[in-house]
């Protein structure tokens, strides 16, 4: 039976996972996480995609990017993929594969998801029992986003730079997000759309992503259909 293609379209965030084969670790010193943003960033720059926020995490990776092409989150991502396996296997003596067979994405409706999607992707440290708070992880997009830390990888969404008229009033309002966890509801709902491929977002936003691509883009209900009686 053939995969189902990704669902991706131009100027639409995409929340994208990548995991190490068998979960195995992809990330084992300082300088392992160093050298993978770097190479992102590069990466990002050459195939047009821009960033909005990541978590690296031992066996697997968070980002949150949108494209005004529709190719370029799979070209950052194989690029990406392919330079770090070669950095990886040299410095460890390894050979073989380091990735899981193909990343798991979703698309993200930006009015409504768009900064859920960041929380989950900057939360995952702390429901990982790793840190108490994001601000505490240094492979993260928070102290970007949240406390005005330098990253030049990270390009704010327009979502995000409405959250105030200057960068010291969106830092604090993006801060004021964290002050609970994610609803239980909300990260079952951003995994089963990023493993499943699915749109994330209302059902008006469903339904406009399945009339662009003309495929269905949300979960169909398990089982056969039930028959009807005529008449």
């Amino acid at each position: 039976m053939p995969r189902r293609s990704r669902l991706v379209l131009p100027g639409v965030p995409l929340h994208l996972i990548q995991r190490g084969n068998n979960r195995q670790i992809c990330f084992v010193a300082d300088e392992d996480f160093a050298v993978y943003l770097h190479w992102l960033h590069q990466y990002a720059d050459e195939t047009g995609c821009r960033l909005h926020a990541y978590a690296l995490m031992t066996n697997h990776v968070h980002l949150l990017v949108s494209a005004d092409r529709a190719q370029a989150p799979g070209a950052l991502m194989k690029a990406l993929g392919q330079r770090y396996v070669q950095y990886f296997n040299r410095t460890y003596r390894r050979s073989g594969t380091l990735w899981e067979g193909r990343y798991r994405s979703c698309l993200v409706q930006a009015a409504d998801y768009l900064l859920v999607c960041q929380r989950y992707i900057e939360l995952n440290p702390v429901r990982a029992g790793m840190v108490e708070h994001p601000a505490e992880y240094r492979w993260s997009s928070y102290r970007s986003n949240a406390q005005g830390e330098g990253c030049a990888l990270i390009e704010p969404h327009e979502v995000y730079l409405a959250l105030g008229t200057t960068p010291t009033d969106r830092h604090a309002s993006y801060r004021e997000l964290f002050r609970y966890e994610l609803e239980p509801g909300l990260v079952d709902e951003i995994r089963r759309a990023t493993n499943g491929n699915f749109a994330l977002g209302n059902a008006r936003f469903s339904e406009e992503v399945a009339s662009l691509l003309g495929r269905r883009v949300t979960r169909g209900q398990a089982g056969r259909p039930r028959m009807t009686k005529e008449g």
